[in-house]
C-alpha cells in the first residue's frame, strides 16, 4: 500500500449540552463517541477535557477542535445549551455537515 491508496478517516466533533447536567452529560458524549469510532470516524470529544476550567476556557478549546472536524454531531438537547448553540452556528458558518441525534 502506498500513501495514495490510503483514504483519510473523517473527523467528527461531538457537541451537546453539558452544563448543569448530571456528570456533565459525559456518559452521552462517551457513548456516542464510541459508536462513531466504530463507524470509522476520528472523534473529537469535548467530554474528555479535564474538569475545573471555566466555561469560556472550554469554548476557547472546543471551537478549534470543531474547526478541524469534517462534520459535527449534535446530541439531543443541544438547543438548550449556550455552548452547543454557538458550536452549531460555527459549524454552519464553516460549511460543515451537521448530523442531529433523533
Amino acid at each position: 500500500m502506498n500513501i495514495f491508496d490510503r483514504v483519510p478517516k473523517k473527523k467528527i466533533y461531538v457537541a451537546g449540552p453539558m452544563t448543569g447536567l448530571p456528570e456533565f452529560n459525559k456518559p452521552a458524549f462517551i457513548s456516542k463517541a464510541s459508536e462513531l469510532e466504530q463507524e470509522g470516524y476520528i472523534v473529537l470529544n469535548p467530554a474528555v477535557l479535564p474538569d475545573g476550567m471555566g466555561w469560556e476556557e472550554y469554548m476557547y478549546i472546543c471551537i478549534p477542535m470543531l474547526s478541524v472536524a469534517d462534520e459535527v454531531y449534535m446530541l439531543k438537547g443541544w438547543t438548550d445549551s449556550k455552548g452547543a448553540v454557538i458550536e452549531h452556528q460555527e459549524a454552519l458558518s464553516q460549511g460543515k455537515s451537521v448530523i442531529y441525534e433523533c
